[in-house]
């Protein structure tokens, strides 16, 4: 039988991959406990702008970070990332089929300060499985640890933008039209919003289609 439990870090925006784990997988865990990272999803994500990939982060305060837990994490407003962001995402995405029926979902979130990353995060991903209509069984970590049982598939770690996603064997992005895929080319594992502007409502049949083989959601489910 297919664990039924995936252990994951939490993502800003994060990519195509690590939304089908929320399709896969019956209860989604979320790393609480764990130290930051740099370079990783938890504060940045890429999406697809007019030269290519482009990505964005969201900066936080210094400090002694490398030993701050992630929910206890601030965001650092010394700089208006905020605008930047926005304006970038703006730019991609602006000429999408459905950049306009979503943009209202997604620009309260370029204008309300939050002090924590992980509240920030949170907001956008509970956001983002409400637009998806995906209900996941969502726990929080007490404590930092490996997991114990056969039954959790650990990914803190695994959904990383220095990792190939083809390591995933789970894994195999569908094609789907983007803004400037007739110039540059198809690009995958972006963020999900650039599957959500570019496909709308097909959304959710691309990100079960890239689950690999199907048989995995089939039997995950039941």
């Amino acid at each position: 039988m297919y664990p039924r439990s995936v252990l994951l870090s939490i993502t800003y925006l994060g990519p195509v991959q690590y939304f089908t784990k929320f399709l896969l997988y019956d209860e989604i865990w979320l790393e609480t406990h764990e130290h930051y990272s740099k370079q990783t999803y938890r504060n940045r994500c890429n999406i697809y702008g007019a030269n290519g990939k482009l990505p964005l982060t969201v900066p936080v305060l210094k400090g002694d970070m490398l030993k701050t837990l992630i929910p206890d994490l601030r965001i650092d407003y010394n700089k208006n990332w905020q605008k930047l962001h926005w304006k970038g995402i703006e730019s991609a995405y602006r000429s999408s089929p459905f950049f306009e029926f979503y943009t209202d979902e997604f620009a309260p979130f370029y204008s309300k300060k939050y002090v924590f990353l992980f509240d920030f995060n949170m907001e956008i991903l509970f956001k983002i499985l409400h637009l998806l209509d995906l209900k996941p069984e969502i726990k929080f970590t007490e404590k930092y640890e490996l997991p114990v049982t056969s039954n959790v598939i650990d990914m803190r770690n695994s959904i990383h933008p220095k990792r190939s996603y083809r390591s995933d064997q789970d894994f195999s992005p569908v094609q789907y039209k983007q803004v400037f895929s007739d110039k540059i080319g198809f690009m995958a594992n972006l963020s999900i919003i650039d599957l959500i502007f570019n496909t709308g409502p097909e959304a959710m049949g691309i990100l079960r289609g890239s689950i690999k083989p199907l048989e995995l959601l089939k039997s995950s489910k039941g």
